[in-house]
């Protein structure tokens, strides 16, 4: 089990570094640059599947206007559940109060460490956002591992692909060739996931200990249960829209949410979801599309993080915000939680700038949060990871590019089981149900073979019949006709003479 299944290898070592961090703290800072490079080698790879996937799917529905149709479906739904996220995490902050009675002294908080988490950077205005998504190169959008370059290129190429048509005959088998060898060195890459799983953890036990999350207990929890409601209204939508089970895919991509959770990054399980999903039923183009769109326009679990600790910096600071600043603060962190992938600090940014907006909250405040910030992560890239994932499905039931079917028969098959578009697999096992198929070819000279297999049984026939070409004199007589009928367990063949019939 421990060798081959990776879920165990990365719990395995996901308890070793808590453990290596705990006792020896010092070791544990050391080995987090192994964390960080795993995750700079499966960077590498995403930018050219998103490329191929999308361009294949594009070339594959056929039809480049329902691609638009799932880009404007998956935006309403990008909206509706970040801002959703929003709400819950302004609810929970104001029942709860996490920040109250902290009483802090907002001249005694060290602004300049805001400065070193975010490098002095800033988050991009909404003209500049879009003016980034626009590539200046074809090589410059891969080189600087854009996505929403990458997709508009895509979006491009698949269009154009569609528009040539058999002109390019070459080009589609040549990008599908790509992304199979890109999966494949994912597959390399990810072998290395539990060296890093240990790495990271080790480094985050090392680096801040345990007595951060008795210091931000109540914060912690706070955010944490928001994160768990969220994931239930989600679970219900799933249910609801598309009959699909939120835990039987927590089942299926159980190894790679614990990846993510062990690494505190979604991008480090994109290729492999990209690839779970397209085998759960979804097209290729909602994958290629909605998934790594939502990374930049769907993180739900920031949205909560960001909505919880606008209001614990208020509550601490002694700062009483009205409903309508409130109000004021989902609406600018609608704004400004879009486009936060890929920015240093970003959340530290967005909370910097909806308390320069309120007008009430010191931005030094939020130096408040530096402390608990690593060990949110966790809940920010599982539920940022399920809610695009979710994303897809529902998008892809939406526009019907969604194979239910094989979606459940996908997700409620056993562990280890092997699942195809006909049947659930596992060590040679075949389905209970019977079928039969029959698939007819027909040659040029007339050939016509038929061949029926029977599933459920452990005998399988094949019938092959060859028929000659029939000659017609120019009396009008047909000539003799053959029927040579060959058995498939190699027995030999029997030749029957048809009726001939002479005229005249």
């Amino acid at each position: 089990m421990l060798r081959t299944s990776l879920f165990t290898q990365v719990a395995v070592a996901l308890l070793l570094g808590v453990l290596v961090g705990r006792v020896w703290p010092e070791a544990g800072a050391a080995v987090q640059w192994v964390s960080d490079g795993f995750i700079r080698l499966i960077k590498t790879m995403i930018a050219p599947l998103v490329f191929c996937v999308v361009v294949t799917g594009i070339a594959k529905a056929g039809d480049l206007r329902a691609f638009g149709r799932i880009g404007v479906k998956a935006l309403v739904w990008f909206e509706v559940a970040s801002t959703l996220a929003l709400v819950l995490g302004l609810v929970a902050a104001n029942l709860v109060s996490p920040g109250a009675g902290m009483n802090v002294d907002p001249a005694t908080l060290d602004s300049d460490a805001i400065d070193a988490k975010t490098g002095g950077g800033e988050l991009a205005s909404t003209s500049e956002f879009v003016l980034e998504s626009l590539p200046t190169s074809f090589v410059g959008a891969f080189a600087e591992n854009s996505i929403l370059q990458v997709l508009v290129l895509a979006c491009l190429t698949g269009a154009a692909l569609l528009h040539l048509g058999p002109k390019v005959p070459a080009i589609l088998p040549a990008v599908a060739q790509v992304e199979t060898v890109v999966f494949t060195l994912v597959g390399y890459v990810m072998r290395l996931a539990p060296l890093a799983v240990f790495a990271a953890s080790a480094g985050l036990i090392g680096q801040y200990g345990l007595t951060v999350i008795t210091t931000y207990g109540k914060l912690i929890a706070v955010c944490y249960l928001v994160g768990l409601l969220f994931l239930g209204l989600l679970a219900v939508a799933l249910r609801l829209l598309t009959g699909i089970s939120l835990w039987h895919f927590v089942r299926y991509t159980r190894a790679e949410l614990l990846l993510a959770l062990g690494t505190a990054s979604s991008e480090s399980v994109m290729p492999r979801m990209m690839d779970k999903l397209r085998k759960a039923g979804c097209r290729d183009d909602a994958v290629g599309l909605v998934l790594p769109t939502g990374y930049s326009f769907n993180l739900d679990g920031a949205s909560i993080y960001l909505s919880v600790g606008t209001l614990f910096i208020a509550q601490a600071v002694g700062v009483d915000l009205s409903l309508g600043q409130q109000v004021t603060v989902v609406l600018v962190l609608m704004l400004t939680s879009k486009g936060m992938a890929g920015v240093p600090g970003s959340a530290f940014l967005a909370l910097s700038a909806t308390a320069s907006s309120l007008g009430v909250i010191p931005a030094g405040a939020v130096a408040l949060l530096l402390g608990a910030d690593r060990i949110m992560d966790s809940m920010r890239v599982v539920v940022n990871l399920l809610g695009n994932c979710v994303a897809v499905f529902v998008v892809s039931r939406w526009d019907g590019a969604l194979d239910l079917p094989l979606a459940r028969r996908v997700l409620t098959a056993p562990p280890g089981a092997s699942v195809t578009d006909r049947s659930v697999t596992n060590e040679s096992v075949t389905d209970e149900s019977e079928t039969r198929t029959s698939v007819t070819h027909t040659g040029e000279a007339g050939t016509s073979v038929t061949r029926t297999c029977e599933a459920g049984t452990s005998e399988t026939r094949t019938s092959v019949t060859r028929t000659s070409v029939t000659r017609t004199s120019k009396a009008d007589k047909p000539s003799t006709a053959e029927s040579v009928t060959t058995d498939s367990a190699g027995g030999t063949p029997d030749q029957t003479p048809a009726d001939t019939t002479a005229g005249g």
